[in-house]
């Protein structure tokens, strides 16, 4: 199995190696250079199976020979022994057909883990045969750095700086970041929004000297490794819903692309996904693109569902590739213009895009009504994130067709928001509810790339 770049202009890659490298030395994105198939028959076996063993099966046709079987059946294992329930993802009904895919039940309360956690040990068993280590940087709008520093946090062979906007998450989310007293791990609070951090990530990537000197690698979901984990639990809910003998649709609360792009995988491995529909919060580029064609950034207002603050969702480059057939020069040229200020999708691509995937989107007091309604009418007590979810997938749900929205938080991530909306305050969980006591540890950093370059220098030399 080999990578290759949505750009078309980088040498491919094994699975190691992609995963690893992270962004494309053209900029572009990792993608197999052919997606593995599943059989019906392949699907229908998935079921009574535990999580653990559905994952090896959909992600090793990916992985190639990085891995013995035996060595990624111990990775995946590794992965999720920290989870808090024993399905890992376990699906609860909302109402008649329409569903809730519990994602939160990993060591930082948040869907990331499910990536994230496999990440870890799959850089730790590498790094520890190659006698390598790695600088890892990534940036976050809440959820990914936690998830990030839990995966990594201690490891000898790893050093992690997550950026992610001063004052744009939420206290949880920030507490994750900045708390953990390993060494290798450094939480940095970047002046702006999760765009200039991402931006800046990308600078770094970009910046050869800087990315070649200190061995740098990616765990944002630029990271194909990310994309893969998540495919796994489209196979697992869709099959208890009756899959591959019916069909299901997905909602996805997304801001950055890369959670719904894996539904976009499952489906093409054979799945049989009707539509994926995108749930944005007001910040509703990919809806609004989706409806027109316009690609144009507009600026970030702050929400209640803050890990959806986004106007550049990088993973709508990968959905952008298949949309225009493969073509990476094209791919290439849209996102040039981006820098520029926006691109118009071309009609041939675009209906390529509505073919697979709908779109909508929920305003904050839209997001309100739907965490006190879902909590009056199911006793389900949603994340904003969430909400976004379920309020968008209420307007698309099909007759005959299972409807399963992704709960992608746990609500006590965002308890302000919660207890505004519902009046009912959402505990931490016990393991963490020393939370709120644990003393902080954060730099604060402008939005400079080179002074972010050189403080990273100076972290990794001392």
């Amino acid at each position: 199995m080999r990578y290759i770049s949505t750009r078309g202009q980088a040498p491919s890659l094994s699975f190691e190696e992609a995963m690893l490298t992270g962004l494309a030395r053209d900029g572009g994105l990792y993608l197999p250079e052919s997606i593995p198939q599943m059989s019906a028959g392949d699907i229908r076996a998935l079921e009574g199976v535990s999580y653990e063993e559905a994952a090896f099966r959909v992600m090793r046709p990916f992985i190639g020979d990085a891995f013995t079987d035996d060595e990624f059946r111990a990775i995946i294992a590794r992965a999720y022994a920290g989870f808090g329930h024993a399905a890992r993802a376990p699906l609860k009904q909302l109402d008649s057909g329409h569903f809730l895919l519990e994602l939160f039940h990993g060591p930082t309360l948040a869907f990331k883990d499910f990536a994230m956690q496999l990440i870890g040990q799959l850089f730790e068993a590498s790094l520890t045969r190659s006698g390598r280590r790695v600088c890892i940087v990534g940036a976050t709008s809440g959820d990914t750095g936690s998830a990030a520093i839990e995966a990594f946090r201690g490891l000898d062979a790893v050093d992690v700086f997550i950026f992610y906007p001063h004052g744009r998450v939420s206290e949880v989310q920030r507490r994750q970041m900045t708390t953990p007293a390993e060494a290798n791990v450094h939480a940095l609070a970047i002046d702006g929004h999760f765009d200039d951090a991402q931006a800046r990530v990308k600078d770094m990537f970009n910046d050869f000297e800087f990315r070649d000197g200190v061995r740098l690698a990616g765990v944002n979901s630029i990271n194909w490794a990310r994309v893969l984990a998540q495919v796994v639990y489209y196979f697992t809910s869709a099959v208890s819903l009756g899959a591959p003998d019916r069909k299901v649709s997905f909602t996805v609360p997304t801001g950055n692309f890369g959670d719904i792009f894996a539904g976009y995988i499952a489906k093409q491995m054979g799945l049989p996904i009707d539509r994926l529909v995108v749930a944005t919060n007001q910040n509703d580029i990919l809806h609004r693109c989706l409806s027109s064609g316009e690609y144009r950034p507009d600026g970030v207002a702050p929400t209640i569902s803050p890990s959806m603050d986004i106007q550049v969702s990088s993973n709508f480059e990968r959905a952008l590739y298949y949309a225009y057939g493969q073509d990476g020069r094209a791919v290439g040229q849209v996102m040039d213009e981006l820098k520029s200020g926006g691109f118009a999708v071309s009609q041939g691509a675009l209906q390529a895009l509505r073919e697979v995937f709908d779109s909508g989107r929920a305003g904050e007091d839209e997001t309100r009504a739907a965490i006190r309604a879902t909590w009056e009418r199911s006793g389900e007590l949603l994340c904003p994130h969430s909400a976004v979810g379920v309020h968008v997938a209420d307007a698309h749900r099909r007759p005959g067709v299972p409807m399963i929205t992704l709960a992608t938080a746990h609500p006590a991530k965002f308890p302000a928001a919660v207890e505004e909306a519902s009046d009912v305050h959402a505990p931490l969980p016990e393991r963490m509810a020393d939370l709120y006591d644990r003393a902080e540890r954060v730099t604060r950093v402008g939005n400079d790339l080179r002074a972010i370059e050189t403080l990273i220098k100076e972290r990794i030399a001392n």
